[in-house]
């Protein structure tokens, strides 16, 4: 974990540091609009791709609009996921992540049509929903993503649940989890994917 934890860092400063420069940063326009993308982003990152079966916890948090979701239903429902860790004053992993999940659905074409993106926030006491609300409007992220919050001990939970609690937000890990359906295990992304080579493990897990 220390190795992949140096190489994630390094491919963050060397391959995506200028993405990590710019934290509110919404993506280019036209890949929502369903035109080009923009610039290419860069291949090559560091990250180890596995299958694993966790248990939701089934606890309710509160989306960006303040109403309550209950996660089991919500991960362990029929639609296709992608999940993964953030918050909203990170200045290093998130941005990268962030902007990856919001490119991810433009490149995979009619497979996204109903994808949900969750992403819940590591840092509940200071990410509200009206703080996650205006984090969700800066990145451009659409009607298919949320972003949660909730009690401390039920997002701990969460965490570690899904095998990546770190007391200390500061030195969390960069990990994306995709579930392409309801009765396949989850795909486990740990490091720094590009949205490319996220869809290229997701629709290898579709199949």
């Amino acid at each position: 974990m220390h190795t992949l934890n140096f190489l994630a860092r390094l491919a963050l400063c060397t391959a995506l540091g200028a993405a990590a420069a710019l934290p509110f940063a919404p993506p280019p326009a036209q890949a929502h609009e369903g035109q080009p993308h923009g610039a290419a982003w860069p291949g090559g990152n560091r990250y180890e791709r596995g299958l694993r079966s966790y248990s939701v916890p089934d606890v309710t948090l509160k989306d960006a609009e303040g109403r309550p979701v209950r996660l089991k239903a919500l991960l362990e429902g029929d639609a296709p996921l992608m999940l993964n860790f953030i918050f909203a004053t990170c200045n290093t992993i998130c941005p990268v992540t962030v902007r990856v999940f919001a490119d991810v659905p433009p490149r995979m074409g009619a497979a996204a049509k109903d994808l949900r993106l969750v992403s819940i926030t590591i840092d509940p006491e200071n990410d509200t929903p009206a703080t996650l609300k205006a984090y969700a409007k800066n990145v451009g992220a659409g009607a298919n993503w949320s972003f949660l919050t909730g009690r401390a001990e039920d997002i701990a939970r969460v965490q570690r649940a899904f095998d990546t609690y770190n007391a200390d937000k500061m030195a969390h890990e960069p990990v994306t989890f995709m579930r392409p359906a309801r009765s396949r295990a989850w795909i486990r992304i740990q490091g720094f994917a590009n949205p490319d080579e996220l869809v290229r493990e997701y629709m290898k897990g579709a199949v």
